[in-house]
């Protein structure tokens, strides 16, 4: 247990950010399985608008420190590849 008041505060707002980045990573899953679903139901429109709708999501989750931004470079790209591949 923290034994100061600043560490106590600290604790408080590590378990405040812990919620927050928690439900940002659940929301951004959420929309890469709307795209791997769309993949593999074959349905290229349909993957292509999901894609459209997880690119900012993949950024915002880079700019709040949610995700690295390699990480989220290498997700979109690879998805990006794989729609681009239903369409040809």
């Amino acid at each position: 247990m923290a034994n100061t008041s600043q560490s106590q505060k600290r604790a408080r707002q590590a378990d405040a950010r812990f919620e927050i980045n928690k439900a940002r990573r659940s929301r951004i899953r959420t929309y890469l399985r709307k795209v791997e679903e769309a993949i593999a139901s074959g349905d290229a429109e349909v993957a292509k608008a999901a894609l459209i709708e997880v690119q900012p999501e993949l950024a915002r989750g880079v700019s709040k420190g949610v995700l690295h931004k390699n990480t989220a470079s290498r997700k979109m790209s690879r998805l990006a590849s794989r729609v681009k591949s239903l369409t040809a």
